[in-house]
């Protein structure tokens, strides 16, 4: 499986952190293992929801999480936001 190397950034907590991706995932899926990875990585103190979004960190646009990651446009040294 192809893999990406995309930044999340967080800013309910001021940190990116660098994540691979798999390429033909649909971005729900991805949200999923980022939430969960951001969860794990910042000892607990980010809390997911069902409102947390995923969006371009460029424009602020929020990611159809219904597309892969391929069909979205991201790639190697994509920016994305969790909010």
């Amino acid at each position: 499986m192809n893999k990406v190397l995309v930044e999340v950034y967080v800013p309910s907590l001021g940190t990116a952190y660098d994540m691979f991706i798999p390429l033909q995932l649909p971005m729900f899926e991805v949200l999923e293992l980022i939430k969960k990875s951001v969860t794990e990585l910042s000892n607990g103190r980010f809390k997911a929801d069902e409102n947390t979004a995923i969006c371009n960190k460029t424009d602020g646009t929020i990611l159809n999480i219904n597309l892969s990651v391929l069909e979205l446009g991201i790639k190697n040294g994509s920016r994305l936001m969790l909010i």
